[in-house]
Parts: C-alpha cells; structure tokens; sequence
C-alpha cells in the first residue's frame, strides 16, 4: 500500500470529512476520493461508507487508520534517526498557546531557542472558546493546552502528552471587597455572591461547580467571559468575583486582590500535545523539551 494514500486515510479519520482533508493537503476533494478508492481496492475491503451527507469509517477503516499512524510514526523515527546522524534539529516547528500560557512561556522560550541553528518556531495563539485543545494537533506541531489533567479524548487519539506545569488558581475580588482581609477562603464564605464565569464547561466552570457543591449554594453568575483581562477589569470595578489564574493575574495596585480558597482542588495543568509521529522529530523534540525547562523555572520563580 502506498504511504501516501495511507495518510489520506488518516487524516481522514483525523478531519471526518474528504473537503477538510482536501484542504488540509493541498488537493482537490475528488483527487481525494480517488485515492481513497484506490487504497481500498488495494485493502480489498470497504473503507468507508456513507453517513448523511457525508462519509465515515468502517471497522476496518479505522483498523488500517490506526496503522496508518503506525507507519507515520516508524517513517519519522527512522528520518530523525537519520537527521541525529547528519544534521542539527532544523526546519519550521508550529507552535500555538492560549493567551496566559503564551504571557507565562514564550518571552523565555524564545529566548532560549534563538540560537538554535535552523530552527525556525512560528507561534500562534488560538481563540479560548474551543471545545477541545486535541483538535489543534491536526494543523500545528506542538500544543500548549489547558485542562485539569489528561482529559480522555487525548488517549484516544493517541496523542503524545507531556506535563509542563502546574499553576494554582485563585478567587479574584475588588479590593474592597467583604472577604478581601482573608488569607484563605473557604466555599462556604463564597455563597451569596455575584460570580463573573466563563463559557459553560470551560475547566473554570467545572471548578465553580465543585465550589459550588462543597459550600452547598447555587452561584449567581452574571456574566461569562473568556478573556482573564476582561474578567479582571470587571472584578476590580465591583461587577463580581471571578476564578483566576495565580501567575498571571495583575492583582497589584489596580483594585484587585486574589485569594486562594480551601476544601477544593483548585489548579490547572499546562500539558504539550503533540500528535506521535511528529513527537519523534528532532526539532519538535528539541522545542518540547525547551518548553518544559521553561515551564518549571516559571513555576519555581513564581511559586
């Protein structure tokens, strides 16, 4: 079977549709189907089949998909191997980060990979409201998410996740707020009032409802917002309370206070993702592991 014919069928199961996958390899959507349909005389099984308007996997075209990555992941290892041999990590690596992960890493990151020979880091930042960070690995090398942890749908997508840091989060009040002269709060202290949240089953959301359920209220939310500066700015002129992370929430001398709150579980992990076959090239390790060292000196600095 050909490589390449196998990465359409990949990108397939990746994309769900033959117009994204056109798109996202620089080819006509019929081109496409027509290797598609090579690739499945050569499978001699069916691959696809219609699903509404579109078309989905069979069972054994996510089997040869599952191998598909297989190949691409043994295709990578033996180049970089070869690369390790004959060359420095070099090239272009795609990097995108949500706005506080991109305040807390980059300035240092970049620093750090400046003198790298060849290498070449493009950054990016995405739009917060996105239902899965996993969904970026299919357009760029290196991910930066933010969640409470390894959520399942990495797994399943057989990404490669490598914890950077973790980073408490706190509640945000005015300053001359009721609570403001507590050092701690507790969920209890939180139950009357009035809450500036973030876009329901954001990970904020999440938390606000385990506050919720430990101090035995139900939160008055008034606004949701997914931008931290927006939220800041509300929090400061008396609209409300909000969560926010430690780090990088400007809490000096602009009307605003941050406390940490009791009986909670309250952090979040910053992990990369990267899909497995590019996790084995030497310039997307090289950056990877640029990030993790940057990501623990942040963390000490800040601690």
């Amino acid at each position: 079977m050909d490589v390449r014919r196998l990465e359409l069928l990949r990108e397939l199961a990746e994309r769900g549709s033959i117009t994204d996958v056109a798109r996202a390899t620089n080819r006509t959507a019929s081109a496409v189907s027509q290797q598609l349909k090579v690739l499945e005389r050569e499978a001699g099984v069916p691959l696809t089949e219609r699903h509404g308007r579109g078309i989905r996997l069979t069972g054994a075209g996510r089997a040869l998909a599952t191998t598909a990555t297989e190949v691409a992941v043994a295709i990578e290892k033996a180049q970089s191997t070869w690369k390790e041999f004959t060359e420095q990590p070099q090239g272009t690596v795609t990097l995108t980060v949500f706005q506080t992960a991109g305040e807390m890493l980059l300035p240092g990151l970049l620093s750090e990979l400046a003198d790298a020979p060849g290498l070449s880091v493009r950054v990016s930042s995405v739009d917060p409201v996105l239902p899965d960070f996993a969904d970026l690995t299919r357009d760029y090398d290196v991910v930066v998410a933010d969640a409470p942890g390894i959520l399942p749908s990495w797994n399943e997508r057989g990404l490669v996740t490598v914890p950077l840091m973790k980073e408490p989060l706190d509640i945000a009040l005015p300053e001359n707020h009721r609570l403001a002269g507590k050092r701690t709060l507790s969920p209890s202290d939180l139950a009357d009032e009035t809450w500036i949240g973030v876009p329901i089953d954001f990970p904020y959301d999440r938390l606000l409802r385990q506050i919720e359920i430990a101090g035995g209220f139900s939160a008055n939310i008034s606004q949701r917002i997914g931008d931290n500066g927006i939220v800041e700015s509300l929090v400061s002129a008396g609209h409300g309370i909000a969560i926010l992370p430690r780090f990088t929430t400007r809490d000096r001398e602009n009307g605003l206070v941050t406390r940490p709150i009791s009986g909670v579980k309250t952090e979040r992990q910053l992990t990369a993702l990267v899909r497995p076959d590019r996790a084995v090239r030497p310039s997307v390790r090289l950056v990877v592991d640029a990030l993790q060292r940057e990501s623990q000196r942040f963390a000490a600095a800040h601690r």
